[in-house]
C-alpha cells in the first residue's frame, strides 16, 4: 500500500475567510462541495488543506485525510490491529471509498482512495 497524499482538515464555519487567508500563501480552491472545500498549491497540487463545516456522512470531522492506493488493504490492516474504526468503510457519492480510524493520540484520520 502506498500513500498518495496527506491533507490536514480544519473544522471551520469561516470558509470564505479561510479561502482568502490560505490564498495569501498561494493556495487556490480546487474543490467545493458546500460542506468541504479543498485548497491546493498550483505549483505542487498534492500540497493541500481542506476546510470543513461538518462531514456529510460521518459523525465527526476528521483531523486529517490520508489518500492511499488501496483503501481496502488499509481498512483490513487497521481492523486487524484493533484500532478504533470511527466511520465504516463505504463508497461515497462524491467518488471516494473511505473509512475513519482513531490514532493513538485520539486524532481521527480519514483514510480514502478515489474510485
Amino acid at each position: 500500500m502506498a500513500v498518495r497524499r496527506v491533507v490536514p482538515n480544519i473544522r471551520s464555519e469561516a470558509a470564505q475567510e479561510s479561502r482568502e487567508f490560505y490564498g495569501l500563501l498561494g493556495f487556490e480552491e480546487v474543490m467545493n462541495l458546500g460542506w468541504i472545500m479543498t485548497l491546493a498549491s498550483p505549483s505542487s497540487p498534492a500540497s493541500q488543506v481542506s476546510v470543513m463545516t461538518g462531514d456529510k456522512t460521518a459523525p465527526v470531522v476528521p483531523d486529517m485525510s490520508v489518500e492511499v492506493d488501496d483503501v481496502d488493504s488499509a481498512y483490513a490492516a487497521m481492523r486487524a490491529s484493533g484500532a478504533e474504526i470511527v466511520h465504516p468503510l463505504q463508497d461515497e457519492e462524491w467518488g471516494v471509498r473511505r473509512f475513519f480510524v482513531r490514532d493513538p493520540s485520539g486524532r481521527v484520520v480519514n483514510v480514502l482512495s478515489h474510485r
